[in-house]
């Protein structure tokens, strides 16, 4: 995939994640895992798929993620919790998820810094 396709699917979901300072992701009610699978970018890497919304991620809950509803994360709460914790265990970040087509991935502190600029400005 080309640099300006990344940075188009990147820049879309910054767009939407902005009106609601959150992301969404996968997640068993039952067990409370979140859907983690291995990196098709990323050699002995695992990615987190995250969505701008709740209607991109429910489109993926079929299949092996039946079981998976969609959990909003706040970005604060991604910056202060998730951010240390995936990046202790190596894990890349799927951004806007697509199971066919164009995957884009980013290390979980470019991605984290991404949402960081779009939090309101604190006064």
């Amino acid at each position: 995939m080309s640099d300006t396709n990344q940075r188009e699917i990147l820049a879309e979901f910054l767009a939407q994640s902005k009106t609601s300072q959150s992301v969404w992701a996968l997640q068993d009610k039952e067990s409370e895992d979140w859907v983690v699978l291995d990196s098709p970018n990323f050699e002995n890497a695992e990615v987190m798929p995250v969505w701008s919304s709740k209607l991109l991620a429910e489109t993926h809950c079929v299949q092996e993620w039946q079981a998976f509803t969609p959990s909003e994360i706040s970005i604060n709460d991604w910056l202060d919790y998730w951010l240390e914790d995936l990046k202790d265990d190596d894990i890349v970040v799927g951004v806007n998820w697509a199971e066919e087509g164009d995957i884009v991935e980013l290390e979980v502190t470019d991605f984290s810094q991404a949402l960081a600029s779009i939090q309101p400005v604190k006064s």
